[in-house]
């Protein structure tokens, strides 16, 4: 029992680390308007903040993964979790530019590994019948980043300046890690689930890192630029924002709570669904975006499915990983940070030309193709199956003294 309160405890730590590194990624975004001026930057310069840190996150996640992955879990995580606090309080008391830059891309060194190890450990620590459930439990921290941990600073920020902001979530990461050294086991890396998922196929894997990468193109292109959408297309008032935002937020994490309720019984039928909620929510925004009454559930549809989604993508990862579940991870942060960048630079084109109307038709198009992907993929591996099972045994009659018995003989097709 005292072992079961322990790991429900460490499940929480971890989650609390999870909601840091997300808040702390797009800190910046909330704040461009007061870091530009007072560093003397342009804000598309203060922009590159998070541009840089989610490129640097590309360039590591792997290498490094592959580096530690003989280093015992906690003190992996502790340490990655104490350097990225470290880095957050150079950032708070940055003096230049430059300097909160290059703290900015320390803290992202540290990124690529926490996430592809913090699943693993996670699972390792509850029966395995269970390991979607922990997944979307450990996702809400994820979720609530969005929804509570950037409002808050940006609101922080607003209030005391943008280096509060930081020094806010500094310290956050400083609980966070000692919180992990006292309540996490010790986990060598083979006991944190860091062989092979129970499933492991190549092919899935890397059909599923491609519509990854789509479907968070598709999203992240429509959330960036989601504010400019609903004062341009539906028309809200800008006092409404963050009600609106909350809104979608809110959804997010029920939803990623909600999910883990099914994700152990049909972990793809999960993915699939949400994805086609996705897309429908998307193309819905496209469709009647101009109408608030509509465009309001359509909103926490998006963000609902979106945040649930990342739970059930980790989750189905983590099932079909070919190497081990580690690096499988460090892939899918990967995928997530291409299609996050990709996403965001494409909206922007997209916004310049064509205006912010299509921006969700763009995302919607996007994950429909992820959903055909994934779906038409299933579909030819389940023919496949069906047709060499037909195929293994035939039946060939032979004549003479053993004729009267039909002789089997197992022939591979």
């Amino acid at each position: 029992m005292a072992h079961q309160r322990r790991a429900v405890y460490a499940l929480a730590a971890l989650s609390a680390a999870t909601f840091c590194y997300v808040t702390t990624e797009v800190l910046p975004i909330g704040l461009l308007t007061l870091i530009a001026p007072d560093l003397g930057r342009s804000r598309s310069e203060a922009g590159l903040l998070v541009t840089g840190y989610a490129v640097v996150v590309m360039i590591v996640a792997l290498p490094l993964t592959r580096v530690t992955r003989r280093v015992p879990r906690r003190p992996l995580l502790a340490g990655s979790l104490g350097v990225f606090a470290a880095a957050t309080t150079v950032s708070a008391f940055a003096p230049s530019y430059e300097v909160l830059l290059a703290a900015r891309l320390v803290s992202a060194t540290t990124n690529g590994v926490f996430w592809a190890v913090v699943f693993p450990v996670a699972i390792s620590l509850f029966p395995a019948n269970i390991r979607g459930r922990i997944v979307a439990r450990l996702s809400i921290g994820n979720a609530l980043g969005p929804v509570l941990g950037v409002p808050l600073t940006t609101w922080l920020g607003g209030q005391a300046g943008w280096r509060a902001a930081f020094v806010a979530m500094a310290v956050f990461g400083f609980v966070t890690c000692v919180a992990v050294v006292l309540l996490l086991p010790n986990v060598t890396p083979q006991q944190s689930a860091g062989d092979t998922g129970p499933m492991p196929d190549r092919h899935r894997f890397v059909v599923l890192l491609v519509a990854t990468i789509l479907a968070v193109t598709g999203a992240m292109g429509a959330f960036t630029y989601m504010t400019v959408f609903l004062l341009d297309v539906s028309g809200f008032a800008a006092a409404s924002l963050g009600l609106l935002l909350f809104v979608q937020g809110s959804f997010g994490v029920a939803g990623t709570w909600a999910v883990g309720r099914v994700l152990d019984r049909s972990p793809l039928g999960v993915v699939l669904v949400l994805l086609g909620l996705l897309t429908a929510a998307m193309l819905g925004l496209y469709g009647v975006g101009a109408s608030k009454v509509l465009t309001i559930p359509l909103l926490a549809v998006a963000g609902m499915s979106f945040s649930s989604l990342i739970a059930g993508i980790q989750h189905r990862v983590m099932q079909v990983a070919p190497s081990t579940t580690d690096m499988a991870s460090a892939s899918l942060s990967v995928a997530f940070n291409f299609g996050l960048a990709a996403g965001s630079l494409i909206g922007a084109g997209l916004l310049a030309t064509a205006g912010a109307r299509v921006i969700p038709l763009f995302g919607g198009l996007l994950t429909a193709l992820a959903v055909a992907l994934l779906a038409a993929h299933e579909l030819s591996r389940t023919r496949r199956i069906h047709r060499t099972d037909r195929g293994t045994w035939s039946v060939r009659p032979t004549h003479g003294r053993d004729a009267e018995e039909p002789q089997v003989t197992s022939m591979r097709t």
